[in-house]
């Protein structure tokens, strides 16, 4: 059998700039230095072994859907809710309900929102 962790997630980006300033400030990440290359992708901390990488693809298209999404968990959906309504990012639940959460069957609370290149993120309350 294998063992796993996670250790990062990429995403294609068109404007690295543009990404960094959304994560930075949405999400409150801080940039750590890309240890891999001298390349114009940018890294991301989420903990101090995880990180989210922003690969420079300007002439790529994304296409994706809400099931197509990487999801962050917080003690505190309701400060993220206020924090993303002060931006006037829209969020919205799994069933594209504007400004509303959704309640799964085993009671975590999540809500869904997108980022410059369309990419989903869903933030919720597992674990907590």
């Amino acid at each position: 059998m294998f063992t796993f962790s996670l250790n990062h997630i990429a995403i294609s980006v068109k404007d690295v700039e543009q990404s960094m300033r959304f994560y930075k400030k949405v999400l409150s990440l801080e940039e750590i230095k890309n240890t891999a290359s001298n390349s114009k992708t940018r890294w991301l901390s989420l903990t101090d072994k995880k990180q989210i990488h922003l690969i420079p693809r300007p002439e790529l298209e994304v296409v994706t859907n809400k099931a197509v999404h990487f999801a962050l968990a917080t003690p505190n959906l309701d400060l993220i809710i206020k924090h993303l309504n002060s931006l006037n990012i829209a969020y919205s639940d799994w069933k594209d309900t504007p400004n509303k959460d959704y309640v799964r069957n085993d009671g975590m609370q999540q809500i869904y929102f997108q980022d410059p290149d369309d990419y989903w993120i869903e933030i919720n309350n597992a674990g907590y």
